[in-house]
């Protein structure tokens, strides 16, 4: 039996080009948001490519994709890589679909080589991970670990107004399968890093041990519309300037509990006219930290700001927490796994926490999980500069690929 399988770099690296295709934006990046007609069409280019390598793809109710080859053992749960295919608005072209396609480039090293592995082994594709249109993020691997109800999902809105489960049945990605009945023994997600720990630190390969907690709010701070010129100071209602100031709490509260987060990323200005005091306005805020009661506390300290800030002001406001994703550990068996593929590589490597939400965080609650990260330049994600280079790209998929075939050598 064939022990060393080396992927084709340049194939990786020419599917991760053609990609970006659907989507692409005049500054190099991606604009693929959940469900849209260029989320159809990287859909259908990801299931044509796996069929192409005699694997099933299935489709579950909230449109989860799965393309399954099979082992030797075919009574053995398959063991999955994956991420996803969606980007932000602004998004690069490796957050996601990196995972994806570096679990594409190892399916077809096996299928190229003839490697027969002892259990299935499939790719996922996981629907709106990056929450950028329908809110909250990691939605459809949540429903598929049972976090959020698939009427939870269908019921999601974006901006526009515009269901879930309109897009979903538009595109033609709502499955029959439930969402959940699909089960795996493990799952390895190759992923960019998104920040700037590996490149300053030299490192290939980053050993994820964890997701940090995070919790996402939604304000809604409404004062009076008023006249610009003929309202004096002392007598408005400034919505907008209450918000600025809660920004700044919201930054404090960040510096003060590191390496937590906290950050204000949204904001919608109503009326949004020049001349007019504003009256209403729309925000976020995202919390985040390792450590579960810092968590706790950040919170409590957002909201005591909220409370003590606004009422006096002469604004009213309404907060709700639409997410919390609880600090996450990874499976240590898959660690070793990981471990041992960047060791056999030849990679330098590092344990490390992730500081962004990811799929495996939710999937981390019904089957063994972990991460594996690959440096980006700056540590810039979510942004149309982003950049994986050419090689890490490729050691990504080596030491994915690495990884799976030793955790199945070690189910045999």
């Amino acid at each position: 039996m064939l022990t060393n399988l080396n992927i084709n770099p340049q194939r990786l690296w020419d599917s991760l080009m053609e990609t970006a295709k659907f989507g692409g934006t005049v500054k190099g990046g991606i604009k693929r948001l959940t469900l849209s007609d260029e989320d159809k069409k990287v859909r259908d280019w990801f299931k044509a490519q796996c069929e192409a390598l005699g694997c099933t793809v299935t489709v579950d109710e909230v449109g989860n994709m799965f393309a399954v080859r099979p082992g030797r053992n075919n009574e053995l749960a398959p063991i999955a890589m994956g991420s996803h295919l969606d980007t932000q608005p602004t998004g690069g072209k490796f957050d996601g679909v990196l995972g994806v396609l570096g679990a594409l480039e190892a399916m077809r090293t096996m299928y190229e080589q003839g490697y027969e592995t002892n259990a299935p082994v499939e790719i996922v594709n996981w629907t709106n991970e990056e929450g950028s249109r329908y809110a909250p993020a990691m939605l459809a691997s949540g429903v598929f670990a049972g976090v959020f109800t698939p009427q939870y999902a269908y019921e999601r809105t974006d901006r526009d107004g515009v269901t879930f489960l309109d897009e979903l049945e538009r595109i033609g990605y709502r499955g029959a399968e439930k969402a959940g009945a699909h089960k795996f023994q493990a799952m390895f997600e190759l992923h960019i890093e998104q920040g700037p720990i590996l490149e300053d630190e030299k490192k290939m390969i980053g050993v994820v041990t964890g997701v940090q907690g995070m919790r996402w709010y939604e304000v809604t701070v409404t004062g009076q519309d008023a006249h610009t010129g003929a309202t004096p100071m002392y007598l408005r209602k400034n919505a907008l300037l209450g918000v600025a100031r809660i920004i700044e709490a919201v930054d404090a509260i960040g510096q003060k509990h590191q390496p937590g987060v906290a950050t204000v990323g949204l904001i919608e200005n109503k009326p949004n006219s020049r001349n007019v005091v504003p009256g209403e306005v729309f925000f976020t805020i995202d919390l985040r930290h390792p450590d579960e009661e810092a968590l706790e506390v950040m919170e409590k300290e957002f909201r005591a700001a909220l409370k003590d800030t606004l009422p006096a002001m002469k604004l009213t406001y309404d907060e709700k927490r639409i997410w919390n994703s609880p600090a996450v550990k990874f499976a240590p068996e898959l660690i070793e796994c990981v471990e041992h593929g960047a060791e056999k590589a030849g990679f330098a490597m590092r344990k490390m926490v992730s500081g962004a939400g990811h799929d495996a965080a939710y999937i981390a609650r019904v089957a063994p999980t972990t991460m594996i990260f690959v440096p980006c330049e700056g540590g810039l994600s979510h942004n149309e500069a982003e950049s994986t280079s050419f090689d890490e790209c490729a050691a990504g998929a080596q030491v994915l690929l690495n990884a799976v075939i030793e955790h199945d050598r070690r189910l045999a």
